[in-house]
Parts: C-alpha cells; sequence; structure tokens
C-alpha cells in the first residue's frame, strides 16, 4: 500500500515533466529519498510551485468565515413577519384561534387550550411500544392447527389488513394537511404526539403480522382486494385529496367548511366509527385467552385512539364556537349523511368479516353496536341521533375505554400505565 510520502512523490514526478528536463528529476527522485529531495523539488519546477495550493486553504476558510460574518451584521429579520398581523410582539391568549389565526405560532405560551396542553401530555405519560407485548402465546395459537376456528382466524386477519392500512392514512392526513391548518400552536403540539402515535400503531400491525408469519403481501394489500376494506378506505381518501394540496387554504367560508368536512370525516368516522368493530372483535377474542399477546396491542391503541377521538371533537366543536357561520343547517345535513355513510360501511364490514355467530357476538349485535356508537359521536358534535333506540350490547367496550384494568397486575402491564415522571404520588 502506498504511503502518503509515496502519493507525493508521485504526484511531483508527474507535474514536473512537462516543465523540466526528465534526467535531472529522475536523478533526483529516484531514490526515494526522505523529505530533503522533495523540499528542493519546488525550486527546480515552476508548476510544482502551484501544488502548496492546499495550503491556502485556511486562508480561503477565513476569507468564507470573514464574509459570513459581514453578512450576518446585515441581515434581515424581517421576512416573514409581514403575513402576521403582531409581527413579532408578545401576543395574548385571546388572540390565539384554532383556524385562520395569523398570530406567531411559534409562541406556544401563553395557552388558550388547556386542553390540547394537558391531552398532549397524557399522550407522552401513555407512551409505548409494539415490542414490550409478548407475543409467544399468540405464534402457538396461531400455528396450531386448532387453535382459532376459521371464524377466528378471518377476524384476526381482516381486523390486521384495514388497520394496517388506516393508521397510515389517517397519519397522512394529520402531517400533510391537518398540521398546516389548524393555526393553533398547543393543538399543534398534540397533532405531532398524535401523528407518532399512529406511526406505533402502524408498527404494531406490522409486528404482529412479522410474529404470526403472516403474508405480509396480503395483509398490507386488503385495502386494495377486500370490498368492504377497500370501500373504507376509499370513503376516508376522498374527504382528504383537497385539502392535501399544497395549495389549499382556509380563509373562506367555502375552505373553512372543507377543513371542518375532514376534521370530522377522520376523527369522527374514521377513527370513532371504522376502528370500533375490528376493535371490539380483537377484544373479545382476548377475554377469551386467545390471542392475548394481539388482544394487549390492540388495548394499547384503543386507549391511544379514544384520546384522538376526543381530541378531534373538542377541536371541531371549538371551530364550530369561533365560527358559528360555518354550522348551517345545509352543512349539518351534509354532516349527518356523512356519519351514516360511514356507520353502514362499517356494518357491511362487520357482516363481511363475521358471516356467523363467533365470541359470544354476531353481525346482527356489532349492527347495533355500531348505530350506539354512531349516535354518540352525532350527540357529541351537537347533531341529532339517527339510530332511536340503539343500545350497547357490549357493556365490556366501555370499560376497555374508560381504560379501567382488564388485567391482573401480575400478568401482564396494564393497560393504565403511565410512564414514572407522570406519575402523581401524593
Amino acid at each position: 500500500m502506498l504511503s502518503w510520502d509515496d502519493y507525493e512523490d508521485d504526484s511531483t514526478v508527474v507535474e514536473a515533466k512537462p516543465a523540466a528536463p526528465a534526467a535531472p528529476v529522475k536523478t533526483e527522485i529516484k531514490p526515494q529519498a526522505p523529505a530533503t529531495p522533495k523540499i528542493s523539488v519546488p525550486e527546480v519546477t515552476a508548476p510544482v510551485q502551484q501544488a502548496p495550493a492546499k495550503m491556502a486553504a485556511p486562508v480561503s476558510a477565513n476569507d468564507v468565515v470573514t464574509q459570513a460574518k459581514e453578512t450576518l451584521k446585515n441581515i434581515d429579520v424581517t421576512p416573514g413577519l409581514e403575513e402576521l398581523e403582531m409581527g413579532a410582539r408578545r401576543i395574548q391568549v385571546d388572540e390565539k384561534a384554532m383556524i385562520n389565526c395569523r398570530v406567531d405560532l411559534n409562541q406556544l405560551v401563553p395557552f388558550k387550550y388547556d386542553w390540547a396542553w394537558q391531552k398532549y401530555l397524557d399522550g407522552c405519560a401513555n407512551h409505548w411500544m409494539p415490542q414490550e407485548v409478548n407475543m409467544t402465546a399468540d405464534v402457538a395459537v396461531w400455528k396450531s392447527a386448532d387453535g382459532l376456528t376459521d371464524d377466528e382466524r378471518t377476524i384476526v386477519m381482516r381486523s390486521l389488513g384495514y388497520f394496517s392500512t388506516a393508521d397510515s392514512l389517517v397519519a397522512n392526513n394529520l402531517v400533510l394537511a391537518v398540521y398546516r391548518l389548524i393555526t393553533n400552536p398547543e393543538c399543534r403540539q398534540y397533532l405531532l404526539r398524535q401523528a407518532f402515535e399512529e406511526a406505533i400503531h402502524t408498527h404494531a400491525y406490522q409486528y404482529c403480522v412479522e410474529s404470526l408469519s403472516m403474508d405480509e403481501g396480503e395483509v398490507f394489500n386488503m385495502y386494495r382486494e377486500i370490498p368492504s376494506i377497500a370501500a373504507k378506505a376509499s370513503w376516508s381518501l376522498k374527504h382528504t385529496h383537497s385539502i392535501c394540496d399544497p395549495t389549499f387554504n382556509t380563509g373562506t367560508p367555502e375552505t373553512d367548511q372543507e377543513l371542518l368536512r375532514n376534521l370530522i370525516a377522520f376523527y369522527v368516522v374514521t377513527e370513532g366509527i371504522f376502528f370500533y368493530c375490528g376493535f371490539t372483535q380483537i377484544l373479545s377474542m382476548g377475554r377469551r385467552n386467545k390471542m392475548t399477546g394481539v388482544a394487549e396491542q390492540f388495548q394499547y391503541i384503543l386507549r391511544d385512539e379514544s384520546m384522538h377521538l376526543n381530541f378531534g371533537i373538542d377541536v371541531i366543536n371549538q371551530i364550530k364556537l369561533e365560527n358559528p357561520h360555518l354550522w348551517t343547517s345545509e352543512f349539518q345535513q351534509e354532516i349527518t349523511q356523512m356519519v351514516i355513510e360511514g356507520t353502514e360501511l362499517e356494518i357491511n364490514f362487520a357482516k363481511e368479516s363475521m358471516p356467523r355467530g363467533v365470541l359470544g357476538m354476531n353481525a346482527a349485535m356489532m349492527e347495533e353496536y355500531l348505530q350506539f356508537i354512531s349516535n354518540r359521536r352525532m350527540v357529541q358534535i351537537g347533531l341529532a341521533e339517527q339510530y332511536p333506540g340503539a343500545e350497547n350490547p357490549f357493556p365490556w367496550m366501555s370499560e376497555i375505554m374508560d381504560l379501567r384494568k382488564e388485567k391482573n397486575f401480575f400478568e401482564t402491564r396494564v393497560i393504565e400505565y403511565q410512564t414514572g415522571g407522570a406519575l402523581n404520588w401524593e
């Protein structure tokens, strides 16, 4: 291997040939002399005198530093401030707004929506990762010929198939559209946390699929190939396209309503209705001591999604409160139609994924449960119930959503787990 000295010698020979007689140069360098002959070479040939150009680097660097300092002396701190009505001055709480606010979004405090900041703190306290869940028992059950019935296997596959795509759709909507259009910093803080949680959920589904050695291509393409799953995904995407356009901006009644329509589609319908059939099926399986690892993952996810839903409802209602002109009777009729469409799509998913009774439930019971959930969503955003008399046939689901402890403490980490820094020791 050539040393650095060898490299210098070779380059010197190449540069010296054009300008000096060949023999003298060879005579001086041929013995591979130490440092002394190399020092004398620049005196022999003019081209070699240019070689120390590398030595000038510090001078050039100094010039760059000097130029940078001069530029910073004249930096203009006003770009971007002309877009803000109040410039760079400190803002007051009343100047904040959920949408179309032109105050400095980098000024997190003072808080106007304390509930948004509290949800951010609660989300951080409830942090979890999929690898924390032991999947050993699930692998044994899944591989056993008589571990699950065919209907139970279908439920597991369909649930993972839908959710693995749905949480990605929600994350894309948050990152590409909603975050940019919500003009409140504490709400944006929670949106960042929610986006991370959506990534954790997608990771959890992938972890389940990988642990059970499922066909990844089959599971992750169900949103294209299974009719009831494809219909739900298509419905959600339909309400994303316009506001994901980088040129889309709020500021008119039409565009403000479009954002509100998107928030209702994703928070109220996608996360508030589309998730509930699959959650109920998988959690019912876990209550029967089947696929307990998958069920535990879903418990953590349901806890997160309940917080997402509550946050979204608060955002929607706050926008309505600050912009009452958007909540017209015509718009309410349109939103009611949207929620009913979502409910019927989820009912179709239930019928397709469980054509026969299984796990103590059937499609008729699930239909009533989804109608009950739909009524709750309507009321939460100020609309009238559309399924009179619908009741909850699965009261144990309410306990899980309210974060009641469903596990033996010594069996696994309870779903009410919080990070140590968030615990109250009083």
